[in-house]
């Protein structure tokens, strides 16, 4: 059986066996899949719960990184939306909670990591295809494997 990039960016962004059984359902988990054999009819929802997917993780990878709160409440927003039915659904989930998501940039210092993962995010925002989708989570793969979490542990250990 095939394991898709997308997947393995859910693992590495879920990696605690808590956070594995809570956001990495079968559903979330194999979106990409899904996505991959829906009709025409369903492809515009199986494709938004990629884009979910991908930002959630991401959001996950950040809020991991830096302890950023906003980060988790947009992430559980996310998580909340995967679980919408219908395109319209998403959309309703995620306009109920837009102030969480201009309060993501509010107060936020991140370092070059961060910014990266937040131009990833903004990207997945605004892919419209699979290649560009594809894009964002091969570079998002690329960046996880890179990023220092205990660098802001031990940041906070020197103080």
């Amino acid at each position: 059986m095939q394991t898709y990039p997308y997947e393995q960016l859910l693992r590495i962004a879920f990696r605690a066996e808590a956070d594995v059984t809570t956001y990495i359902t079968e559903p979330t988990r194999t979106a990409y899949a899904a996505f991959e054999q829906a009709s025409k009819t369903d492809l515009a929802f199986r494709f938004e719960r990629v884009r979910l997917g991908v930002a959630m993780s991401l959001l996950k990878l950040l809020a991991d990184l830096g302890d950023h709160e906003e980060s988790r409440r947009v992430m559980e927003v996310l998580h909340k939306a995967l679980r919408a039915r219908s395109v319209a659904d998403i959309d309703a989930t995620i306009t109920r909670d837009a102030k969480l998501f201009e309060r993501l940039y509010t107060n936020l210092y991140v370092n070059e990591e961060g910014e990266q993962l937040l131009n990833l995010f903004e990207r997945t925002l605004d892919a419209d295809s699979q290649a560009l989708m594809d894009e964002v989570i091969a570079e998002a793969l690329d960046l996880a494997s890179e990023l220092d979490f205990d660098a802001a542990d031990e940041e906070d250990d020197e103080e």
